[in-house]
């Protein structure tokens, strides 16, 4: 039998891996015992690193969105229903559904390697859950003595929920809810209430107390979130390695950027409070320095000293319009209450 017909023969045709390793000058198949095999792990081991050298920025590249608009606005809302609690949800629903939420990806997505998105997105999350609680605690109350209104209920526990959390979570094997599916039903639940609230079936008191409570509770979220920064400055001031100073700055951000929104439409709602007091001057104001420090845009976030000609310090700078905001808050209460 000749050796082309044992060639052709499928009893005897060798891989053809084999055959394209066995082409190399002075190599064979037999006579290296095995050393194509380890050739094409090395190759293999060479595609899987190419692709994921590629894979998590280009990944993170598509991800990244920090959606600061300051026009940014609510579906139209029902006549009776209410603009902060349309925003709120709007918001949400924005960054959950129509963005990403990157702070609960595994370690095999690209968003998982992301950390100034995350941060800005937990900023926002903080605030609608401060709202979230101020509704279900006072402005959402008859008077403040009636039960809890269920659909806010529901929405303040689900933003309590921790951010990072996917459908498992290290030491468990059963499935759990997740941030987004929690995030979700927040965002239906103020959705329904404000719904119920156009129907005349929900509770939205507009008084200068419950006006006065949210501005005092958001001014002291604001004061613990200049603190924050304050720790950050003293901490690590005049170095330029800091990898927490960007984590800090984008939650801020994304704090100021959520308050500014939010209080912006409650202006809407409590107009006729603001009006009486001639208050509204003053909250323009405070809806402007929030915007103005959302605003913030560094390529790079620096923790330098304060006084520094070459080297800035962008918390320092943010720091500005959280102290201006927060006093803009406590001047609004000294108005409100006369």
């Amino acid at each position: 039998m000749s050796d082309d017909l044992l060639i052709d023969d499928p009893l005897t045709r060798k891989p053809w891996y084999s055959r394209w390793f066995a082409r190399r000058p002075g190599r064979s198949v037999g006579s290296d015992g095995g050393h194509w095999s380890w050739r094409l792990i090395k190759w293999i081991a060479i595609v899987v690193a190419v692709i994921v050298v590629l894979y998590y920025p280009i990944g993170m590249a598509i991800t990244q969105k920090i959606n600061d608009d300051p026009d940014f606005a609510a579906p139209q809302v029902a006549p009776g229903g209410s603009q902060a609690v349309a925003i709120a949800a709007a918001l949400m629903d924005r960054e959950v559904n129509q963005t990403a939420w990157p702070a609960n990806d595994p370690f095999f997505m690209p968003g998982w390697a992301l950390d100034n998105m995350p941060n800005f997105q937990i900023g926002i999350r903080d605030a609608v859950k401060r709202f979230s609680l101020e509704l279900q605690d006072e402005i959402g109350r008859n008077r403040g003595t009636s039960s809890a209104d269920p659909d806010l209920q529901n929405a303040a526990s689900a933003f309590n929920y921790a951010p990072d959390v996917w459908v498992w979570n290290t030491g468990s094997l059963m499935p759990t809810s997740s941030s987004t599916d929690m995030y979700n039903r927040g965002v239906k639940a103020l959705v329904s209430y404000n719904n119920r609230l156009a129907g005349g079936q929900a509770a939205f008191e507009k008084r200068a107390d419950n006006l006065i409570s949210a501005l005092d509770k958001i001014g002291k979220d604001l004061g613990d979130r200049t603190e924050k920064s304050s720790q950050q400055i003293d901490k690590f001031s005049g170095s330029w390695i800091d990898f927490q100073a960007d984590d800090v700055f984008y939650q801020n951000k994304g704090r100021l950027y959520a308050d500014a929104l939010i209080l912006r439409d409650l202006g809407k709602d409590f107009a006729d409070i603001l009006k009486e007091k001639g208050a509204q001057p003053i909250w323009d104001r405070m809806v402007a320095s929030l915007l103005e420090g959302a605003a913030l845009k560094p390529w790079v976030v620096i923790n330098g000293r304060p006084d520094a000609l070459m080297q800035p310090n962008h918390l320092a700078a943010q720091g500005f319009y959280l102290i201006r905001a927060r006093a803009q808050l406590e001047e609004l209460n000294d108005v409100l209450i006369k």
